[in-house]
């Protein structure tokens, strides 16, 4: 039997993912043609982001002039901010919650680990904890109509070698400072099932693609870069191989998993598409150069082999048997599909990625948003 949901809770929904996942609950899909089922979600949605260097509302803003002050709300709050979190819960009537937020690139978890301890560690806990205490009954058990779904990644469970896929019952093994600050906040969440009774359910997924990606990524900066006619640095030899999912069909199986998914359980979502670094940036200058006029063989020239990141895991591959079988879920965009849908958003929207990157953004949220929300 389905869940009844009615107010959900999205942390970092201006972020990537999460202004995806947002656009797909209201029906505004980034896909052209809207080619993904509909959410049929027809309740509140509460976006808190505290709108750090990689969220940004300009992602939102159709949903905002829509649907704003009816069933759209924003708070700019820091999920590690207890009393504003214990406000939003009681304000709203939160029912549900959708942990998307995450400090998330490994090169800057490297460069400064502390905030993804902060974040993604501690803020994880603190979402727990006042969800704990708001769903609470008088007898202290937690109420059984309630959910909070907490969004992971595959790196958690280290590297693979050239066979063999991550499974829901691999052990987990990070290796970096960002993955271990995930593998830390998942165990803290099967804890609150276990120790409390706290509904939940956990997804850790493979690499994303699509719209609204912020520009340091792998796909957006290629892309940017052959555009702009830039060095299109790759780590080590280019033989790191990732599995790529399209973002909206990474959302389409969290929804499913929301609404249907057994409450404790944990589940895979892959794209079943595996790529050497290497070899897919040349697919993508071969689309960008398609698009942009360029010679394929002038922009492969501008390929620059740099220092291999510290730790930088191999292979990364997901099995999604259980989400397939138990679920019901199939990846429906084509890898040659998704990929050239992302090359030609990302060329058509070459204003939100400048808008981005300068100083312009930054000081109209300072201007317009307090840490209080809008």
């Amino acid at each position: 039997m389905a869940r009844k949901l009615h107010n959900i809770l999205i942390t970092g929904g201006a972020g990537f993912i999460g202004s995806n996942f947002i656009h797909y609950l209201f029906g505004m899909s980034s896909a052209e043609g809207n080619l993904f089922d509909d959410a049929n979600f027809d309740g509140t949605v509460v976006n808190v982001d505290c709108l750090t260097y990689a969220g940004n509302l300009e992602s939102l803003k159709d949903i905002e002039d829509k649907f704003g002050g009816k069933r759209y709300f924003f708070e700019k709050v820091d999920i590690c901010d207890r009393p504003q979190i214990e406000r939003i819960f009681k304000q709203y009537d939160i029912d549900t919650v959708i942990h998307f937020a995450a400090e998330s690139h490994v090169d800057r978890s490297i460069l400064g680990p502390e905030a993804f301890m902060k974040t993604n560690v501690m803020g994880t806990f603190t979402l727990l904890d006042v969800a704990r205490n708001y769903w609470k009954k008088e007898d202290e058990s937690i109420r059984d109509d309630v959910l909070f779904h907490h969004i992971s990644t595959d790196e958690v469970y280290g590297s693979l070698g050239e066979t063999g896929y991550f499974r829901e019952d691999t052990p987990y093994d990070p290796r970096s400072p960002y993955s271990s600050s995930k593998a830390s906040s998942d165990h803290v969440v099967m804890a609150y099932f276990h120790t409390y009774g706290l509904p939940i359910t956990l997804s850790n997924c493979t690499n994303n693609y699509g719209p609204y990606q912020f520009p340091e990524k792998l796909l957006p900066l290629m892309i940017s870069n052959i555009r702009d006619g830039k060095n299109l640095p790759v780590y080590g030899k280019g033989d790191n191989i990732r599995d790529w999912i399209y973002v909206e069909d990474h959302n389409r199986a969290v929804w499913l998993i929301v609404n249907k998914g057994v409450t404790g359980e944990k589940y895979n979502i892959g794209g079943e598409n595996e790529w050497q670094n290497i070899k897919l940036l040349h697919k993508v200058i071969e689309l960008t150069a398609a698009e942009t006029g360029k010679k394929v063989e002038d922009v492969e020239k501008t390929i620059t082999y740099v220092k291999d990141r510290p730790g930088h895991d191999k292979r990364y591959a997901i099995d999604c048997t259980k989400i397939k079988t138990q679920l019901g879920w199939e990846r429906k965009m084509t890898f040659e599909e998704g990929l050239q849908e992302t090359v030609k958003w990302y060329l058509k929207n070459s204003d939100w990625i400048n808008h981005i990157l300068s100083g312009d953004y930054k000081n109209w949220i300072n201007k317009n948003y307090t840490e209080q929300g809008r």
